[in-house]
């Protein structure tokens, strides 16, 4: 169906990376995948290539396997040396120890670090439309074959943190409404700091029931998954005399306060029960400022005599509007009712004064006024620009498609090139 097209093309994108990165199974599943929503050239081309990439891999591999069985020797040592060729190589862990690896291994490290770091489901090899089971099926996949402790393939670390932070993301409700809309990381749109969810981590299969907020790192879980307590230990948690999970909030220097989660509550001395005292009036002071800006505003408004409003004008003539006029600053032509004006309270007495509407000198309540038509005309003008800026774009990003794949280049320069009347004067205007 043409309704599927895009998904299709976005399914060639994600194989095309796997061919790249030597992984031909999962290549060759995105690309049947984008056949069966909507078969394209591209596709059956993209398909060829990975089974001939495949088969010229495999024949290689043959070559190699018969030259080393020909150009060995019996003995142990022989045995040795055919058990070590299994493995791929070696890396430097933590302390300068040997961490071995295996191609299979450097594979799944090199398809994982082809991703950009916010393409969470091309790291996990999932699809837009994923539940939340197939998430935790692919993270624990993943996570098996990439954990530090079981690779140790050259960046196997940096591909283990990937794959976490996907799961972290997708696993997350919010977090992946937010990706789904933007494309980056949620958590980037709170200012640098660690974005929370509302509910926490709260009904979370792997949370056992207890709500908390935070930023859990690879590690934490990488043993939520297989094991290694359930505790968190430097991340504020920890186990209670209660039975449940402890909370430590820091309220100042030297002042802590612990919240337990199912269980008794600790005891608190009176130095905690004083300082959560302090803690609560701190976190009403902001309530009561706002409170008291709140009253004195009020107060004010008592005392302050109410303004009279503005007459009415038009940018463009109408019956009611029919009276043209022109403000010295900006030269913005503008329309008022002559009725109106003179009833005024305030600019009539002038106008009356200045004998018309068309008196060049203006008194201090006209000038005043149109400098608030300048303003009015300035924001409309900007408003406008911005519109024609937009849809501009709009028609430039369909002009090239997707992936610019028989676009007309030279109707995207010209549209391009397009003149936007608002944009003109908003500029003539900002200059002065």
């Amino acid at each position: 169906m043409e309704g599927n097209k895009d998904e299709a093309l976005r399914c060639i994108a994600i194989a095309q990376k796997h061919r790249d990165a030597g992984n031909y199974g999962s290549a060759r599943k995105f690309v049947q995948k984008s056949i069966g929503l909507f078969e394209t050239p591209e596709a059956q081309k993209l398909l060829a290539s990975i089974n001939a990439a495949e088969a010229a891999g495999t024949a290689k591999g043959a070559t190699a396997s018969g030259t080393e069985t020909s150009s060995s020797s019996s003995g142990a040592r022989q045995r040795t040396a055919a058990s070590s060729s299994s493995s791929n190589g070696t890396s430097s862990g933590i302390g300068g120890e040997k961490r071995d690896y295996t191609t299979e291994q450097v594979t799944v490290v090199k398809r994982v670090r082809a991703c950009k770091v916010t393409e969470y489901y091309e790291i996990l090899e999932l699809s837009k439309t994923c539940s939340d089971g197939e998430v935790k099926k692919a993270y624990r996949k993943l996570a098996l074959a990439l954990h530090p402790d079981k690779n140790g393939a050259p960046g196997a670390d940096e591909a283990f943190k990937m794959v976490s932070k996907a799961f972290q993301v997708l696993s997350d409700p919010q977090k992946r409404t937010i990706f789904d809309q933007s494309g980056g990381d949620p958590e980037d749109r709170s200012g640098g700091m660690p974005a929370r969810s509302s509910a926490g981590f709260a009904g979370h299969p792997f949370s056992g029931g207890q709500g908390f907020e935070g930023e859990i790192s690879p590690e934490d879980l990488f043993n939520m998954f297989f094991g290694g307590g359930a505790g968190f230990a430097g991340n504020g948690f920890g186990g209670g005399f209660g039975g449940g999970p402890v909370f430590t909030t820091n309220l100042g220097p030297g002042v802590f306060r612990t919240t337990q989660f199912g269980g008794n509550l600790p005891r608190r001395n009176q130095t905690a029960q004083a300082a959560d005292s302090r803690s609560m009036l701190m976190q009403l002071m902001p309530i009561i400022i706002l409170f008291a800006f709140s009253l004195l505003s009020n107060l004010s408004s008592f005392l302050t005599p109410t303004p009279v409003p503005d007459p009415h004008f038009a940018f463009t003539q109408t019956a009611r509007y029919n009276v043209e006029r022109v403000t010295p600053g900006l030269n913005v032509k503008y329309f008022v009712n002559p009725s109106d004006l003179n009833s005024h309270s305030v600019i009539g007495p002038e106008l009356a004064k200045q004998k018309g509407l068309n008196q060049e000198k203006a008194g201090r309540a006209v000038a005043k006024f149109e400098r608030k038509v300048e303003l009015h005309w300035t924001e409309e003008m900007y408003t406008e620009c911005k519109r024609g800026l937009d849809h501009r774009e709009r028609r430039r990003d369909a002009e090239v498609g997707l992936f610019g794949i028989g676009t007309d280049w030279e109707k995207v320069r010209a549209i391009e090139k397009e003149v936007i009347p608002s944009c003109v004067e908003y500029e003539r205007v900002r200059r002065r």
